[in-house]
């Protein structure tokens, strides 16, 4: 009995060995499929991380480039505009430039309508409440007077250095000018301005008054039309008073 036992134990023995041997294989060879499994998952998950992350940076690339494009396109319509409005200030330039070459180039037909001469005080270029009354005289008369343009020059007396007297003679041809241009809206191409300094002077300087005299602005309207000086030659003369009757001389 006991020889037919030992037997059937040792058959036994050698199952649960072959099933355990069997199980042990099967772990050996299956667990490297899941370990790469595993890690496949894990790589599957950073590249689906890493197709987001693209999309991500993509979307905003995309973003940036048509904010960028927006801003160009701005920065180009902005550019036009200003080509534009520059085109527009030189074909202005430019027309006034031909109205005063003209202006010039003719500035021999021209001939006086009106003319006044405004004073000024010792090394001053302010305009006196009599001097302004004179301009107001003669820039009335500018509507009416077709083909004009306004001669304005500037003088010093002999007092003081020439370099200096230019100067000021000019500032005082300027506070004319500004006077006329700001109350009257007298375009400036159709101002001539020069400064003269001492070197054209209206009386001599060896007095007082010859120096006052010179410390002037001289304001001339002229005009190139021959209707406007046929109306000037036209005018009716001012009225005078009738002359009384001769008398016989009485007898003595």
């Amino acid at each position: 009995m006991k020889r037919i036992i030992l037997p059937v134990f040792a058959v036994g023995l050698l199952a649960l060995g072959a099933g355990c041997a069997s199980k042990n294989y099967v772990k050996q060879q299956t667990t490297p499929i899941i370990n790469k499994i595993d890690e496949l998952d894990v790589v599957t998950s950073q590249t689906t991380h890493g197709i987001r992350d693209l999309d991500q940076r993509s979307q905003q690339g995309i973003q940036g480039v048509d904010a960028k494009a927006g801003s160009a396109d701005q920065k180009a319509l902005a550019a036009r505009q200003q080509a534009d409005q520059a085109q527009q200030l030189a074909s202005t330039a430019n027309s006034g430039v031909n109205a005063l070459t003209n202006q010039v180039v003719n500035l021999d037909n021209y001939h006086p309508v009106t003319e006044a001469a405004v004073h000024f005080g010792f090394d001053k270029a302010i305009l006196s409440a009599k001097d302004k009354q004179q301009l107001d005289e003669i820039a009335e008369k500018i509507p009416n007077v077709k083909g004009y343009i306004v001669e304005i020059e500037g003088r010093t007396d002999s007092v003081g250095n020439p370099e200096y007297n230019y100067g000021l003679s000019q500032r005082r041809a300027d506070a004319v000018t500004q006077y006329l241009v700001s109350k009257y809206s007298v375009p400036a191409h159709k101002v001539f301005i020069i400064g003269l300094g001492k070197d054209a002077p209206v009386e001599e300087n060896k007095s007082a008054k010859g120096r006052a005299e010179n410390r002037r602005v001289d304001v001339r309207l002229m005009t190139n039309s021959l209707e406007s000086q046929n109306a000037e030659s036209q005018a009716p003369p001012a009225e005078s008073e009738p002359t009384p009757p001769a008398t016989a001389n009485p007898q003595r």
